[in-house]
């Protein structure tokens, strides 16, 4: 097959939406296909409105000798009309790989009205869907008529968080849980709102300092004023001796940083997946995250994690575990096997191209 697939920026980009896009790609190249990747420039919002009246973009995919032209759908403003002007045009199916609706994500009511009226416009201009979860693929149905959604073609494939393949074995996982001293908790993600590190630098300065130690592994460089209100409230409860930044770490430091800690602690306002949560769980982690978006899916509450609305319900289970090491060891176990029965990224990989190949016009 050849396929087109679109994105913002470079497929290394690191977040969990482009580590879907980058395994999909490398594995459909080893398959034997050729991935075209068309990269439009990162710019504001409205600016990317501007790309559906671009000319070369429009002759590009209008001449391009595609099977399938793929999507992500983070790219929606730039396509939600173009689309439709290459609809009759080209003979190749637009499938939209969904990550997460930005829509879906908590800010201004008037913002989330005028980001579904362009997202539902994008998802009504495509002619299929590949879901990373049962979650996003019920947040699209909500958007669109559910008649219209029914006759287009689908697919939900899971994330994969094999990625670091992770050697700990249940003996050595049981053993850190019972290390004395403080609870070592993990966080992991882009300094950006939506993955509430404040919340949980909130919640953990309700609890005596000796108790915990927070290591924080993502670009502090993606939102400028939310990294600077982080270090104001570090400085603010004092805690600049319990928390460190350690900014993007390449894969081996942060898979060191998995092996050591005993907790992930991402609390996010929402996740269409949470492609770490699984990667934690690989090395044993019980895995916190917020209550809504797509969470749920992995994470049982009081089993393999938590599932927490508010800082003081992080305190709460925070605290459990820190002093119930018991606890924190039927649970780190309870991790690992959840990972264990997840699929891989071949697999998912494998799975997406039989649908691709399926869709072949």
């Amino acid at each position: 097959m050849r396929l087109g697939l679109i994105i913002y920026g470079r497929l290394t980009t690191i977040s969990g939406g482009y580590l879907y896009d980058r395994k999909l790609v490398e594995y459909l190249q080893r398959a034997g296909d050729q991935v075209d990747v068309v990269s439009l420039p990162w710019t504001w919002y409205g600016r990317h409105l501007t790309h559906n009246l671009s000319p070369s973009l429009y002759r590009h995919l209008r001449a391009a000798p595609y099977d399938i032209l793929l999507q992500d759908e983070l790219n929606h403003p730039s396509l939600f009309w173009l689309n439709r002007r290459l609809r009759g045009h080209v003979p190749y199916p637009i499938v939209s790989i969904v990550h997460h609706l930005r829509s879906s994500e908590q800010r201004p009511a008037w913002q989330n009205r005028f980001y579904h009226y362009i997202e539902r416009h994008y998802l009504a201009s495509v002619d299929g869907f590949i879901y990373n979860s049962a979650t996003t693929q019920q947040t699209v149905a909500a958007a669109l008529h559910p008649s219209s959604l029914s006759l287009l073609p689908s697919l939900i494939a899971y994330p994969a968080g094999d990625q670091f393949q992770p050697t700990l074995s249940p003996t050595q996982i049981s053993a850190r849980a019972q290390e004395p001293g403080p609870l070592r908790i993990l966080f992991v993600g882009n300094l950006i709102p939506r993955k509430n590190l404040r919340l949980l630098i909130a919640a953990l300065a309700r609890l005596p300092l000796p108790d915990w130690r927070l290591a924080v592994v993502g670009n502090t460089a993606v939102s400028h004023p939310y990294t600077r209100a982080i270090h104001r409230q570090i400085a603010q409860h004092n805690l600049a001796g319990n928390v460190t930044l350690h900014g993007a770490l390449t894969n081996e430091q942060l898979a060191a940083q998995m092996q050591q800690s005993h907790l992930l602690a991402v609390p996010s306002s929402y996740e269409g997946f949470g492609i770490v949560y699984l990667e934690g769980m690989g090395f044993g982690l019980p895995a916190i995250a917020g209550v809504d978006g797509a969470a749920h899916e992995l994470i049982t509450s009081g089993v393999n994690g938590f599932l927490v609305a508010n800082a003081a319900d992080l305190a709460q289970q925070i605290r459990t575990l820190r002093h119930d090491r018991d606890r924190l060891a039927q649970m780190s176990l309870a991790a690992q096997q959840r990972y264990q029965a997840h699929p891989t990224w071949e697999a998912t990989a494998v799975q997406v191209r039989r649908f691709l190949q399926n869709l072949k016009r």
